[in-house]
């Protein structure tokens, strides 16, 4: 198909306000441009893209797929604008980074702050996604790594593992649970839970466990941190599923207590997931090397 992008925003515009006039105005073009600039879009994809109604238009089926691949195109072509513009104050690099909870609110503070002064001419871009979208995300180009842990479908893509953490169950060491050493996730589910977030990968993931078990979290307070999460388990106001990692780091600041949960799923194989990493620019390739050798582990593409 031949189109420009004032023909996809055009496209866009019609289906957001549901009429070709109003969309016509917006782009600054006559209603008779604008309708052949649609009609041109309709030849070339053989297939009517809207129903032209007396009120206004509405998208078909044919066309809410057109919509969804015009979205995509026009975010791109966002980014590559903003990208260039950055380049030319002197950015030499832009990666763009989906990640899950415990990498966004955990370990990559740590690690970015070094990589970033290390390479001064180089933005990154985090945003924190469920492990389903973060491959997606990768998949269709919206992001240059993926990183996530546990069993996720990779799509296809290569997975490069750096790093094995572990969830636990952690109560404040005056809690009846702090004097085992071994818990079944279940025998956790009638004391009162801190948890992360509602929408956090961690969360999402337990909602659905309790769910298959039938038993709802008894949820006191959602926390958009693991550091504050230990801090209100510390205190006293309930247990929590958290990172090992993370509750190590507040262990004896906060009084915890941790507790080894007997579930397989408590193990959780983190990985960075890429399209092709021969494909990718030699600074985000670096913060590969730089998130593999924070672990000290060798590249091991799955």
């Amino acid at each position: 198909m031949h189109f420009d992008l004032t023909d996809l925003r055009l496209f866009v515009r019609a289906a957001n306000e549901g009429s070709l006039t109003r969309a016509a105005a917006g782009q600054h073009l006559s209603l008779a441009a604008a309708s052949a600039r649609v009609k041109s879009l309709e030849a070339q994809a053989g297939l009517p893209l809207l129903y032209r109604e007396a009120r206004g238009v509405r998208l078909t089926p044919a066309g809410e797929a057109f919509l969804h691949h015009a979205h995509g195109v026009l975010r791109q072509t966002d980014q590559l604008r903003a990208d260039l513009q950055e380049y030319g104050g002197g950015l030499r690099g832009h990666v763009r980074v989906f990640a899950n909870t415990t990498a966004v609110s955990d370990f990559l503070p740590e690690i970015l702050p070094a990589f970033l002064a290390a390479n001064p001419k180089v933005n990154i871009d985090l945003q924190e996604k469920p492990n389903a979208e973060i491959a997606k995300g990768v998949l269709d180009g919206r992001a240059d790594l993926g990183i996530v842990a546990g069993p996720v479908d990779s799509l296809g893509l290569q997975a490069i593992h750096f790093s094995t953490d572990r969830l636990v169950l952690v109560t404040a060491r005056s809690h009846p649970f702090a004097m085992r050493k071994t818990i079944a996730f279940a025998d956790t589910l009638d004391e009162h839970q801190v948890g992360m977030q509602q929408g956090s990968t961690l969360q999402t993931f337990l909602a659905q466990v309790t769910e298959k078990l039938g038993r709802p979290l008894k949820l006191r307070i959602q926390l958009s941190s693991f550091d504050a999460m230990c801090r209100m388990i510390g205190a006293g106001v309930g247990v929590g599923i958290v990172p090992e990692s993370a509750a190590r780091r507040n262990q004896a600041s906060m009084g915890l207590a941790l507790i080894e949960l007997l579930e397989p799923w408590s193990v959780r194989e983190r990985y960075i997931l890429v399209r092709d990493p021969n494909k990718l620019p030699a600074f985000a390739r670096s913060l590969i090397e730089t998130l593999c050798a924070h672990y000290q582990v060798p590249h091991k593409v799955r």
